[in-house]
């Protein structure tokens, strides 16, 4: 029985013919070669430490280092997506080249498992490992590993303190990247032991160049309003910048991008909603108050957009007096501590435009 079913098999097979096994060949190798969706921001990554924009101090350290200088424990710090993540990983590769990065890089980040344990464990037996290799195109490869410390503000004290002696034990065969967005949450013994550096945000003009450069790459059409809305959007985060050049662009369908795609994206409260929430505010009528603020929760429109957006408008409103304005902000501020804390937005809301209606109708 079984030798008939083998034999029925093996005569139901069709032969394979020679055009046959040709026109496979070429169509796995034609999806081989079709480029994979990826995402602009991984895309667009610096590549080298030349690439990396508005950053001089360190690109000029890092440089030094490629051309066969020692490199020192490194601090990056600064607002998200200036590039931080970005400039280390790129002068990795070109310091250990493509073949030698997975072996001497060691890259953590706050999703990882960073408590105590993992630095005494992963960490310090990655730093106790011997280099060895070279390159294979000849270049000189530094006698060196490299520890990466991605968002090490979110690492414990205790699993802060664990690294200090490593950093010192392992100082001749590896090298401390860490990176935060806010220095004073990285323990002072270790700041000591590194080399710090700001990242600033980027300039305006740096961003729109680099976004029109990823426009005219991708063939995507974009109005100058639109690029100049994208820019304010962003705050200096190129990640983010990007990120909505892709989206707007998805959402047009190879039509123009404009201001107003940018601003639905971003989430951004239209001007003529604030200024509606401060006409309210103006009227002294707490029922136009109320209905204006519950009618902009319905919207969807997030709270802490709107204290970020009326501290803007607050700050360079002219008819407000600098006692006026500073009773507001810290209400703006007080606000903002209790929604990031988990208070009712709408509650939070009444009470800012109610303070916001006491110090407009005060001179009424």
């Amino acid at each position: 029985m079984q030798a008939f079913l083998k034999g029925t098999s093996i005569s139901t097979k069709p032969p394979l013919t020679k055009d046959r096994g040709v026109a496979a060949t070429a169509g796995s190798s034609g999806e081989n070669k079709k480029a994979k969706p990826v995402p602009w921001v991984e895309k667009y990554r610096p590549k080298c430490v030349d690439e990396v924009a508005f950053q001089e101090e360190v690109v000029a350290v890092l440089k030094k280092s490629l051309e066969g200088a020692d490199l020192p424990n490194l601090l990056f710090y600064g607002p998200p997506g200036t590039g931080k993540t970005s400039t280390i990983l790129a002068a990795a590769r070109e310091l250990f080249g493509h073949e030698l990065f997975r072996l001497r890089v060691l890259e953590l980040n706050a999703s990882d498992e960073r408590g105590i344990q993992v630095v005494r464990e992963k960490v310090k037996n990655f730093a106790q490992l011997t280099v060895s290799g070279s390159r294979s195109d000849g270049k000189p490869c530094p006698p060196f590993k490299i520890v990466i410390l991605d968002e090490a503000d979110s690492m414990t004290s205790a699993a802060q303190a664990a690294l200090r002696r490593t950093m010192e034990k392992e100082s001749k065969t590896t090298r401390f990247c860490l990176i935060c967005n806010y220095v004073s949450r990285i323990i002072e013994p270790l700041t000591s032991r590194c080399s710090k550096f700001r990242f600033k945000p980027l300039s305006d003009k740096i961003q729109q160049q680099r976004l029109l450069d990823i426009a005219d790459k991708e063939h995507v059409k974009i109005s100058n309003e639109g690029l100049s809305c994208l820019v304010q959007v962003s705050e200096g985060d190129l990640r983010k910048a990007i990120t909505f050049l892709q989206s707007a662009t998805r959402l047009t369908g190879g039509k123009e991008v404009t201001d107003k795609v940018i601003t639905d994206i971003a989430g951004v409260i239209p001007v003529e909603t604030v200024d509606g929430i401060f006409a309210a505010c103006q009227s002294g009528s707490f029922d136009k108050l109320e209905a204006v603020v519950k009618d902009l929760i319905d919207e969807g429109h997030a709270a802490t957009q709107l204290v970020n957006q009326l501290h803007d408008v607050v700050v360079e409103n002219d008819a407000l007096s600098d006692k006026q304005k500073s009773i507001i902000t810290e209400k703006l501020a007080d606000v903002d501590k209790c929604l990031a804390d988990g208070a009712d937005e709408h509650l939070q809301l009444i009470s800012l435009c109610a303070t916001v209606m006491q110090q407009l109708t005060q001179n009424c």
